[in-house]
C-alpha cells in the first residue's frame, strides 16, 4: 500500500505545467496527423487551389482558411471550373477538401442517386448534427416540411402578414417627426424570429421574448460551434463538442421551459379530438410546424416523435435553417438597396409596385396571386441574394458509396468520403451568365421577365410565359443557386419569398429610409461571412401611416 501511495505521489510530482502543456500539444499533433491520414485522397489529375497537397501545403492550407478560402475558390473557378473542369479547394483542419464541380456537369452531380451521393450526411458532417443537435438527424423536419408546409402557406400568409406589421412597427417604431436609428442587424433580429415563428409555433408564443432569444442563441450557437470544430482534429470532437455544445443545451432548455407546455397541450387536444371525444367535436388546431409533426409522426407510426421534448428538438433544425440565413438575407438586402444611387429610384419603385398591385388586387390581406405580381420586388430580392453571396457554396454531397464514384466525363475517381460542391459565389459572379457581375442591380431580372410577359400575352405562347415565370427568385437553376438547386432545394424557399416581399412592401410603404453613402463591408472567415453587423440606417415613419 505504502509502495503504491509512494509511486502516485512520485508521478504527481512530475506533472510539471511544462510536461502538462508538452503532452497536450503531442496529443493535438498527433490527432492531426491521424486525421491527415483517415481523410479521403483525391486522384492527382484534379488540380488543387490554394498550396497543394503536400505535407508543407496541407499545414500552409490550414492556417490560410480562415482569410483565404474564398480567393482559393474564386482563383479555381476561374482558371479551371469555367473550362469545364473539376478541381479540388483545401478545407478546415477537420474536413476533407471539397472537390468543386464545374457549372458544366451541374445536371451530372445533382442526379447522382442518394445511396451513391447524400446531401443529408453533407450537411450532418458541416453542421456537426451528432454533437450540436442532439444526435438527431433533420430528415424528420424536412420530410415534414415537404408535405404540409406548400398546402398550408396561402391560407397562413394573412396570419403572417398581421406578425410582419406587429413586429416591424415594434422594431422600427411609429414616429413620424423625429429620425430614428437602428441597427440594422438587431432590427432583422427583431423581424424574422417572431414572423418565422408565426408559421412553427403559432400564436402567442411567436412573441415571447424569452422564447425567441432562446432560438436565437441556439441558432448562434450552431454556427460559431461548427467553426471551432472544424479547426479541431476530428479525433478530438468528442471532448470538444461536449465543451462548446453546453450552449446549444442552455439555450434549448430556454425555450423548452416556454414551448413545452404549449406542445403538451397540443398533443392532448389531437389526441382527444382523434379518439372521438364530444368536447372536441368542432376543435380544429391551428396550422403550425408543431401541428405538423403531430401529425406526420401519427402518419409514419412514429411514436416515440410524439412527446413535447422530441418535438420542440425537432423544431432546431427548422429554427435554425429559417433564422440565420433570412436574416442574412433581409440585412444584405437592405444594404444593397441603401447603398444604391439615390438617382436609381429602386426603394420608391417598389414602393409604387407593392401599393398597385395591393390596391388593384383589392383584397384585405396580400394573397399568393397579387405577391406573384411584385415582378420588381422579386427581383430586388434575388439580385441581392445572387451579389451578396453569405457563403461560397451551398450545394454539395458527400460520397456514401463503399466504391466511391467515378466522373466519367473527367475520369477520376472520388473515395468514399468525398466532399462535392457547386461553387455559388463564383457562378453568381461569372460576367459570361450576369453583365455587370459586381454591381447591384435591383430590376435586372423584372426587367427582362416583364420583357417576356409583354410577348407572351401577344403571342399567347405558352412557353415564353413559363420562361418569364422561371426569372422569379424560388426557381433555382445552374447559375442561381441560392437556395440550392434539384430535387433537394430548399423547401421552405416559397415561404421565404413570401415573407420577404411582404417585409419589404411595409417597410418601402410606411417608412422613410436614408440612403448611405458607403457600402459597410463584410468580412469572410472560411467559407462563409460575416456580415457588418455595426451598420445603422436612420429610419422614420411616414405622415398618415399610423
Amino acid at each position: 500500500m505504502g509502495t503504491c501511495t509512494g509511486i502516485s505521489l512520485q508521478l504527481l510530482e512530475s506533472l510539471t505545467f511544462g510536461r502538462v502543456i508538452a503532452t497536450l500539444f503531442l496529443l493535438t499533433i498527433s490527432s492531426f496527423v491521424v486525421d491527415i491520414i483517415t481523410k479521403p485522397r483525391y486522384p492527382k489529375s484534379i488540380p488543387h487551389a490554394g498550396n497543394g497537397d503536400g505535407l508543407f501545403g496541407i499545414v500552409k492550407n490550414w492556417l490560410g482558411y480562415v482569410t483565404k478560402y474564398n480567393d482559393w475558390a474564386a482563383e479555381g473557378y476561374e482558371k479551371y471550373a469555367k473550362k469545364g473542369q473539376s478541381y479540388v479547394i483545401p478545407a478546415a483542419p477537420s474536413r476533407p477538401s471539397d472537390i468543386v464541380i464545374p457549372r458544366s456537369q451541374t445536371a451530372w452531380l445533382l442526379e447522382l442517386p442518394d445511396h451513391l451521393v447524400s446531401t443529408k450526411e453533407a450537411h450532418r458532417d458541416m453542421l456537426h448534427n451528432d454533437h450540436q443537435f442532439f444526435r438527431l438527424d433533420d430528415q424528420f423536419p424536412i420530410r415534414t416540411v415537404h408535405k404540409h408546409l406548400a398546402r398550408n402557406l396561402v391560407e397562413m400568409i394573412p396570419g403572417v402578414e398581421h406578425e410582419i406589421k406587429h413586429a416591424i412597427d415594434a422594431v422600427f417604431g411609429v414616429d413620424t417627426e423625429n429620425w430614428k436609428s437602428l441597427n440594422l442587424w438587431e432590427a432583422w433580429l427583431g423581424i424574422v424570429p417572431q414572423v418565422t415563428n408565426r408559421i412553427l409555433v403559432g400564436t402567442p408564443t411567436c412573441r415571447n421574448q424569452e422564447f425567441l432569444k432562446g432560438q436565437i442563441g441556439f441558432a448562434d450557437a450552431i454556427v460559431t460551434n461548427s467553426f471551432i470544430l472544424n479547426m479541431f482534429p476530428s479525433v478530438l470532437h468528442p471532448i470538444v463538442a461536449r465543451l462548446v455544445s453546453v450552449t446549444n443545451w442552455r439555450q434549448w432548455r430556454k425555450a423548452h421551459k416556454i414551448i413545452g407546455p404549449v406542445i403538451e397541450q397540443r398533443l392532448h387536444d389531437m389526441a382527444r379530438k382523434e379518439a372521438g371525444d364530444p368536447e372536441y367535436e368542432n376543435y380544429e388546431p391551428e396550422e403550425t410546424m408543431i401541428t405538423w409533426l403531430i401529425r406526420q409522426a401519427i402518419v409514419e407510426g412514429l411514436t416515440e416523435e410524439l412527446t413535447p421534448e422530441m418535438i420542440s428538438k425537432r423544431l432546431l433544425p427548422v429554427e435554425f435553417a429559417a433564422i440565420h440565413t433570412t436574416v442574412i438575407t433581409g440585412h444584405t438586402l437592405m444594404l444593397d438597396l441603401l447603398t444604391s444611387d439615390p438617382k436609381l429610384g429602386y426603394l420608391d419603385a417598389i414602393r409604387e409596385e407593392t401599393t398597385a398591385v395591393f390596391q388593384e388586387a383589392g383584397d384585405a390581406h396580400w394573397t399568393k396571386k397579387s405577391l406573384s405580381r411584385l415582378h420588381r420586388t422579386d427581383s430586388a430580392i434575388k439580385e441581392s441574394m445572387r451579389i451578396s453571396t453569405f457563403a461560397t457554396g451551398l450545394t454539395r454531397r458527400k460520397v456514401v458509396a463503399k466504391e466511391g464514384i467515378t466522373n466519367e466525363q473527367e475520369g477520376w475517381h472520388a473515395p468514399y468520403g468525398s466532399f462535392l460542391m457547386l461553387n455559388m459565389a463564383g457562378t453568381h459572379h461569372d460576367a459570361d451568365l450576369y453583365e455587370n457581375p459586381n454591381t447591384y442591380d435591383a430590376f435586372r431580372f423584372s426587367r427582362e421577365r416583364e420583357k417576356l410577359e409583354t410577348e407572351a400575352e401577344e403571342s399567347e405562347d405558352p412557353e415564353v410565359a413559363m420562361k418569364a415565370k422561371r426569372l422569379g427568385m424560388v426557381t433555382t437553376s445552374d447559375s442561381y443557386l441560392s437556395f440550392s438547386h434539384g430535387r433537394h432545394a430548399c423547401p421552405g424557399r416559397f415561404f421565404v419569398a413570401h415573407e420577404l416581399k411582404m417585409i419589404l412592401a411595409y417597410l418601402t410603404q410606411n417608412y422613410e429610409i436614408k440612403h448611405l453613402t458607403e457600402r459597410p463591408q463584410p468580412m469572410w472567415i472560411g467559407q462563409t461571412i460575416v456580415p457588418p453587423l455595426d451598420a445603422k440606417i436612420e429610419i422614420r415613419r411616414r405622415k398618415g401611416t399610423v
